[in-house]
């Protein structure tokens, strides 16, 4: 099964590579990376950053697996997760993630999370983007929705991160090609909405009141990443190999002291973890690799200092069985 899930997530990279490549007129670097020397898996991310089309655009696959650990209760996961903040301040940012989790017991579960996030909404990209998703899932779509408001809430700034969330954790069914026909419907739909709605906005002109909304929403982005995120969280947390990848969802720039403004805000237990942020990120505001490779030192110190603090992250409901493997 994880073979087939490694199938779909690279098929789904490739697909989302070439609608973007062919809307941006662009090309994505492929950069691959290995856990521990390919004895446990790996992956590989077409990215791209500060370029005319795209502020940072990465599309990862990876597939961890423990052949040889069998007292681990996780035998595998495979994903796809995906980020792309266009370079233009009036195109929206998506985030897409669709991976298969497999426990040494046989049970496995999907994991299906699409969300659009503008800094300028717009509000017929907001209903073409949940039409969309709620044509492939109109069982699931209620619940989904539910699921992704809450995981994606902030509640130091009273919002959530974008306009339209969808979150399946831990889905499965008694039908599991109902399950893998599902999967593969989300992953292309999500994939092929967003590309047509990214190649609408580029005749989109923003003024300087756009791009101010943008650089706010880049620091939101990243403040929600590095301090509520599970996901984010548990890959840093399970190892330091592909650190830069892990975090390449982060834009290339943000607002240094609008979010050190936000400090005060948070549960006094965040508030060292915000600080190092902070610390971390030059006074230009720039995050490039090197400063994403600090940032995961800096919120993997947290967390080993401070497992308490994993309390207040992010949750629709389900804790991840990643994240219980960690814990465990």
């Amino acid at each position: 099964m994880r073979e087939w899930a490694r199938a779909l997530v690279e098929s789904l990279q490739d697909r989302f590579r070439t609608r973007l490549e062919a809307a941006s007129g662009e090309t994505l670097t492929r950069v691959h990376w290995q856990r521990d020397g390919g004895r446990h898996g790996g992956g590989a991310r077409d990215c791209a950053a500060e370029t005319p089309a795209f502020n940072r655009a990465a599309i990862n696959v990876s597939q961890v697996h423990y052949d040889d650990l069998p007292d681990r209760s996780l035998d595998s996961a495979t994903a796809l997760s995906t980020i792309i903040h266009p370079q233009n301040a009036l195109a929206p940012s998506v985030h897409i993630h669709l991976s298969w989790t497999e426990l040494r017991s046989g049970r496995g579960t999907w994991r299906l999370m699409a969300d659009l996030n503008p800094a300028t909404p717009v509000a017929s990209d907001t209903e073409t983007f949940l039409s969309a998703l709620r044509a492939v899932t109109p069982a699931q779509f209620e619940e989904a929705r539910a699921q992704g408001d809450r995981y994606f809430q902030i509640p130091a700034l009273g919002r959530t991160r974008g306009v339209a969330h969808l979150y399946l954790e831990s889905y499965s069914t008694a039908d599991p090609e109902a399950d893998r026909a599902l999967a593969t419907r989300f992953g292309e739909v999500a994939v092929d909405t967003y590309a047509r709605l990214f190649e609408a906005a580029r005749d989109r002109v923003p003024d300087a009141s756009a791009r101010a909304a943008q650089l706010t929403y880049h620091t939101l982005y990243l403040f929600q990443v590095l301090t509520l995120d599970r996901g984010t969280t548990s890959g840093l947390l399970v190892h330091d190999q592909n650190d830069v990848g892990i975090l390449g969802s982060l834009p290339s720039w943000i607002d240094r002291a609008l979010l050190a403004s936000w400090m005060p805000r948070v549960d006094p237990v965040q508030r060292p973890l915000v600080q190092k942020l902070v610390d971390t990120i030059p006074e230009t505001g720039v995050v490039d690799d090197p400063t994403r490779a600090a940032l995961a030192k800096a919120v993997r110190a947290f967390y080993e200092a401070h497992p308490e603090a994993l309390a207040l992250q992010a949750s629709g409901g389900i804790i991840p069985p990643t994240v219980q493997q960690h814990r465990a």
